[in-house]
């Protein structure tokens, strides 16, 4: 990648201070009471409901360990990642699909339009995902997602496809412990899958960058669908804002354990009771970083707003419903170019 050129030079306030707090007190969650189906023990259950619920209160962020991802896959999934990244920018270009950039590899994503100091490779969870044409919420015309057939390394679509389906695991679970920390039935969140979900596995790979006080991995933001669950290397990088002082915090690499984020449509679900946090990832002039975050979303076709449960005269709605398909193709249109107006966020969604 060079030189850093102005597109990856973040705006004064969000350049990365180099000296680094580094993370206190980020809840770390153990969930054999509910991967472990030999044992139904009722009372850890409960225990982990409450674990679950004050950290989506209090952090919007937490590591799980102990999840079922066998840790064999999750090797064989990095090292398949660092070998294809490798490759030269031509062979990985092959893969790139020119008219929407996604899924496959690109290099030009922009956050909050400024570019990053990344390069991603995006498989789709459902092979083909539904989707809709465009963002204009009056065209009820869908298209279709296909996945690219990478060819190296070999066996790399096999061994996406097996660790994707660890992810869904993964990600129904945890789903189940965030509805029972709501107070709502443990399956409610299942519906909005179980159709034309359009979640994915991205590989981010960020290079040595010589200007690591200027530009970033992945600008500040906040995931816009339900869950990410983000696999790091050692190396680290990814740091959170602390909601109690606003002060950006590094979350320190824990071997074998996912990290957690809260997502938008989880803060409209619960009608902020939980809250989707900011997070941004560093870079360094050493080392190259490696991770894998899977991007749990739900059908094109769900219309996101608070649950009915959650609302009352006490507790009105705090958002205008909105639906997810085409909130996510106007992210996508903003996501490869500069623009000149914000990105759609969840708070053009707020109702005064």
């Amino acid at each position: 990648m060079g030189e850093v050129d102005s597109a990856f030079i973040q705006i004064p306030e969000n350049r990365p201070k180099l000296s680094i707090i580094q993370a206190e007190g980020i809840p770390v969650i153990n969930l054999s009471p509910i991967i472990d189906n030999t044992v139904q023990d009722s009372s850890a259950i409960e225990s982990l409901v409450k674990e679950i619920a004050s950290a989506c209160k209090e952090w919007g962020f937490f590591q799980v360990t102990n999840h079922g991802v066998p840790l064999n896959l999750r090797l064989r999934i990095e090292e398949a990642s660092k070998v294809f990244f490798a490759q030269s920018l031509e062979e990985k270009r092959k893969l790139t699909i020119d008219d929407i950039g996604f899924p496959g590899y690109q290099d030009t994503e922009h956050t909050k339009n400024v570019r990053d100091w990344k390069e991603v490779f995006d498989f789709l969870s459902k092979d083909p995902t539904l989707i809709p044409l465009n963002s204009d919420e009056h065209d009820d015309r869908v298209t279709r997602w296909t996945n690219p057939s990478p060819q190296y390394p070999p066996h790399f679509k096999v061994i996406i496809e097996e660790y994707i389906k660890e992810m869904e695991k993964v990600g129904f679970k945890l789903l189940e412990l965030i509805a029972l920390s709501l107070g709502v039935e443990a399956k409610r969140f299942e519906e909005f899958f179980i159709k034309n979900q359009t979640s994915f596995l991205r590989l981010n790979h960020y290079p040595p960058c010589p200007y690591p006080h200027l530009a970033l991995g992945v600008g500040p933001h906040k995931d816009s669908g339900v869950l990410t669950i983000l696999a790091q290397d050692e190396v680290g990088g990814l740091q959170v804002k602390r909601k109690t002082d606003q002060q950006w915090i590094l979350v320190k690499p824990t071997p074998d354990a996912y990290i957690i984020n809260v997502g938008d449509i989880i803060q409209i679900w619960s009608n902020d009771a939980y809250e989707s946090v900011e997070h941004r990832a560093m870079v360094n002039t050493e080392k190259g970083r490696f991770s894998i975050p899977f991007f749990f979303n739900p059908g094109h076709d769900t219309e996101v707003k608070p649950l009915e449960e959650l609302i009352n005269e006490q507790n009105p709605s705090k958002y205008r419903p909105y639906k997810w398909g085409k909130f996510l193709i106007h992210r996508k249109d903003s996501n490869f170019k500069k623009q000149d107006v914000e990105n759609l966020q969840i708070y053009h969604y707020k109702l005064p």
